[in-house]
């Protein structure tokens, strides 16, 4: 199977199953965990903050985040699309007790001025505008990478504003790979930011939690509170150390395949799509009045050994990773092309 359903589908490769054997544990929700305590130590330099803390994933990363930040009755302000409305069963408004502000953002990327346009006027009858959260890069923006000087003019405002702002990292390397200015340059203004190991960099589960160590102090007490401590997770930590070390360079190869899947499909009949708007490794297409839906073309090439996302009636996603490489990328368009005409 060829599955570009999501990055999410990546396996841990031979050298990562290696690095997981030989990991050195101990109880990590006592602090004794040295591969967990390298791996924190690492992402808080590489997001430039003085401490982080090691989740399960990078929904409760956002989750404990928006605690941290926000009390009840308060408003989260993020793109439409982004993560926190659309994915995460509705868990800011249950766990944090937040409302949440969308913005519509050009490919999940809002301005300035629509911030500003958002913010509560300080009335006891509006929600308190709190938190300004921005997703790098934009899954449902298709991959779209957060210019960085239009991430800090943001949070230049939340600052002065007194909100706290949060950075979505669920794809922060392939941002970094692609615009070429580190990872700590993007996170900068940030109050809050993590970075996610199980999607492009290739790892089973895992994502770290950067900030102040006042922040990380307060977003330990929520991941004991919400069942996130572990034991002996240096086992899967050693999974994000290795990705750090060999899988943050190759996002560059996930990309160049899937602007040459995008190519191809755009010259597919039937397939609606412009190459130009793919950054990284996202695709989202539309497809033609006169093709099946989504869901049929999806079955389809599932009968054909590609598995695409139906996202809609008549859209759909294909994301790259590590586990397609350029040879599948061709059998893919091949199978596309067949099932469309």
């Amino acid at each position: 199977m060829i599955d570009l359903f999501s990055d999410t589908r990546t396996e841990p490769t031979p050298g990562m199953r290696q690095a997981m054997a030989d990991a050195e544990v101990g109880d990590e929700q006592a602090g004794l965990d040295p591969t967990v305590n390298a791996l924190c130590e690492r992402v808080a330099g590489l997001l430039g903050k003085p401490a982080a803390v090691y989740l399960p994933s990078g929904t409760m990363c956002n989750e404990i985040s928006y605690r941290v930040h926000c009390r009840p009755g308060d408003a989260i302000i993020l793109d439409r699309t982004a993560h926190g409305i659309t994915a995460e069963a509705g868990g800011p408004a249950a766990l944090a007790g937040a409302m949440m502000h969308p913005l519509d953002g050009d490919r999940g990327r809002f301005t300035v001025d629509q911030v500003s346009a958002a913010l509560s006027s300080g009335s006891r009858y509006e929600p308190r505008s709190r938190v300004v959260s921005i997703e790098q890069t934009s899954n449902f923006g298709g991959g779209a990478v957060w210019p960085v000087q239009q991430m800090h003019a943001i949070c230049d405002l939340a600052a002065q504003r007194g909100l706290a702002t949060h950075m979505d990292g669920a794809r922060l390397m392939n941002a970094v790979v692609a615009g070429g200015e580190d990872a700590a340059r993007h996170a900068a203004p940030f109050d809050s930011a993590w970075l996610d190991f199980s999607k492009g960099l290739g790892a089973p589960v895992g994502a770290v939690l950067a900030g102040s160590a006042g922040f990380i102090d307060e977003a330990w007490r929520l991941k004991q509170q919400m069942g996130g401590a572990m034991r002996q997770a240096g086992i899967i930590a050693a999974a994000g150390l290795y990705a750090l070390d060999h899988h943050v360079e190759r996002l560059a190869d996930d990309h160049a395949n899937a602007r040459r899947l995008a190519e191809g499909l755009a010259e597919t009949p039937g397939v609606l799509l412009d190459p130009a708007q793919v950054e990284t490794n996202i695709i989202f297409f539309d497809l033609a009045p006169s093709a099946p839906p989504a869901s049929q073309v999806a079955q389809r090439l599932e009968d054909k050994g590609v598995r695409i996302g139906a996202m809609g009636p008549r859209r759909m996603r294909a994301v790259t990773h590590l586990g397609v490489d350029a040879d599948g990328v061709e059998v893919a368009l091949k199978a596309v092309a067949a099932v469309l005409t």
